[in-house]
């Protein structure tokens, strides 16, 4: 740590020192604070008044937060094809992509808030989630459109094949909230955008269509 943070640290202290006199009141914000985790990640709070013994919520809370960082990695791939997207279909694809983002922003709070709700702590942090994704890594630079469809085609077939485990999952544990999550939202909202993000990969005549003597040939 440098020389200055020391000295900032230090004096943050110091004014938190003098104004933790009992019945003191202070305007000064308390700055530069540090404690321990109140709550571990894994775990999940013993007694939720919820009817879902605790080994159930751990396994669910751990399936949640696989599927949380899957979530928040697709919304940033969509993100990153809406900023970089070339080509002639550069307005409607920006518009999608950008709706899709918006969409898949919406599951990320559900998710996260679920696995809260259940007594656990959801993953929060960029490189958490980068180290926790299944979905592969694009590269920096821009991709080719059909290639930027492929690989968020890609990213929703991981996600919907481990949304539908985990729902079959959560339906034998009778953790129903969790189950209605994840078919009502998670599933049916990457179905659609599966839907219409493949429409984009078909191969048809834009202005002459084939005669039907070609196309048999």
């Amino acid at each position: 740590m440098m020389e200055r943070e020391k000295e900032e640290h230090l004096m943050a202290k110091q004014q938190i020192d003098r104004h933790r006199a009992p019945g003191r009141i202070s305007a000064q914000p308390r700055l530069h604070q540090r404690a321990g985790e109140i709550q571990d990640y894994g775990t999940v709070n013993h007694l939720p008044p919820l009817d879902l013994e605790e080994p159930v919520r751990l396994e669910i809370t751990a399936q949640l937060n696989q599927l949380l960082a899957d979530t928040m990695t697709l919304r940033d791939l969509y993100k990153k094809s809406h900023w970089q997207i070339a080509g002639p279909t550069f307005y409607q694809l920006h518009l999608l992509f950008d709706k899709h983002y918006d969409e898949q922003v919406e599951l990320v709070d559900s998710i996260a808030e679920r696995i809260q709700l259940l007594g656990g702590v959801s993953i929060a942090m960029a490189h958490d989630v980068a180290e926790t994704t299944q979905i592969e890594r694009p590269p920096r630079g821009r991709e080719e459109v059909p290639v930027q469809i492929s690989r968020l085609l890609e990213a929703h077939q991981v996600i919907i094949r481990e949304t539908r485990k985990m729902a079959r999952l959560a339906a034998d544990l009778k953790d129903d909230g969790s189950n209605d999550l994840l078919v009502s939202e998670v599933l049916r909202t990457n179905e659609l955008q599966v839907w219409f993000l493949s429409e984009h990969l078909v191969n048809v005549p834009l202005v002459l269509a084939d005669e039907p003597s070609k196309r048999a040939s």
